[in-house]
C-alpha cells in the first residue's frame, strides 16, 4: 500500500466533511474506506493549507474551515 497522500484522498475527505458538522479522524477514515494513517497525514496537510480546522470539545474533531 502506498504511503502517498493523493489529491483524490484529500478531496474525499473534504467531500465527507461537507456532509457532517464535525468528525473524528477515525470516522473519516471509516467513511471513505481509507487507511487511518494516510487520512491522518492528509488531514494534517489540509489543516496546513487552511481548508479544515481542528476543534476540541473534550476530544479532538475536525471540520471544514468556514470562510
Amino acid at each position: 500500500m502506498s504511503d502517498e497522500i493523493t489529491p483524490e484522498l484529500k478531496q474525499k475527505i473534504i467531500d465527507y466533511l461537507k456532509t457532517v458538522s464535525k468528525a473524528k479522524n477515525k470516522e473519516v477514515a471509516r467513511a471513505i474506506d481509507a487507511d487511518k494513517h494516510l487520512v491522518d497525514k492528509a488531514i494534517a496537510e489540509l489543516s496546513k493549507e487552511g481548508k479544515i480546522e481542528y476543534i476540541y470539545l473534550g476530544a479532538s474533531f475536525i471540520k471544514l474551515k468556514e470562510d
